[in-house]
């Protein structure tokens, strides 16, 4: 509970921030959306050259892209660690965060808190639905609990991924650049992995399990393809508990070690 309300004064607080500059907000909403549309204009621009892409159609390929969309867009909202290592540690703010009571994790999330991301889910939703209906798929009201359940391994996924690349910055000093790398390595997730190789496939499904955030849980809702996905979609939030137990081992652990900023 004492969570929840830190959640919701540092909303109140981001809120406050944002509308004493409301165009800069107006335009990370737009970037972000014309973000989305060029990945959608790419996937089109491939389909206006084949019929289908290792045996998934245009709508299908779109339909993965709107489901990755919506635990990417709660990722981004609550696990904004892109500049930790430059802002926590190399200009020693964490020294600031550990004199405070709550879980030094939670803290960081919560000044990096950023609401406009949620509009990306928002536009993944809608895409889903209307490839749902245009793929003319069963529905049912368990559907929506399956999603969810779907939604938070996915997202726990990235928050574990990510959360141990924040906490390599504990062992270092300086900005380790593996973020960007990471960031195009998980763009690969949102198409079927069985258009790669075999080496890569088996680094996005059990090494970095991107694919347990976009084409596997999707693939659930879908026509089965024969490759195994489907049932493997099962083990999304299992996935999701384990790589972020992982993650947030590895933060402890950074914690314990650190010393300071220093002078």
């Amino acid at each position: 509970m004492r969570n929840l309300v830190l959640f919701w004064e540092y909303l109140k607080n981001y809120a406050k921030t944002r509308l004493a500059y409301r165009s800069d907000f107006w335009i990370e909403v737009m970037s972000d959306l014309l973000s989305q549309a060029l990945n959608l204009i790419f996937i089109w621009v491939v389909f206006r050259h084949t019929s289908s892409l290792g045996g998934w159609s245009q709508a299908e390929v779109i339909f993965v892209y709107g489901f990755f969309m919506i635990p990417y867009g709660i990722f981004g909202m609550i696990f904004n660690v892109w500049n930790f290592g430059e802002r926590y540690i190399v200009k020693g703010e964490m020294d600031r965060i550990l004199t405070r009571p709550a879980h030094s994790l939670l803290q960081v999330l919560l000044e990096n808190v950023d609401p406009p991301a949620l509009v990306g889910s928002a536009v993944g939703a809608v895409i889903m639905a209307s490839c749902w209906a245009e793929l003319g798929l069963p529905f049912h009201l368990y559907d929506l609990l399956l999603i969810a359940l779907f939604v938070i391994g996915a997202v726990l996924v990235y928050a574990g991924i990510y959360t141990a690349l924040a906490a390599i910055s504990f062992f270092s000093d300086s900005p380790t650049g593996i973020m960007p790398l990471m960031y195009n390595i998980q763009n690969y997730g949102r198409y079927p992995v069985n258009i790669y190789n075999k080496a890569i496939r088996f680094l996005l499904t059990w090494l970095l399990p991107f694919a347990f955030a976009g084409v596997i849980p999707a693939s659930y809702f879908l026509e089965d393809k024969g490759d195994g996905m489907s049932r493997l979609a099962w083990l999304t939030p299992v996935m999701g508990l384990v790589v972020f137990g992982l993650g947030l081992s590895l933060w402890n652990y950074g914690v314990k070690r650190y010393r300071g900023a220093g002078s």
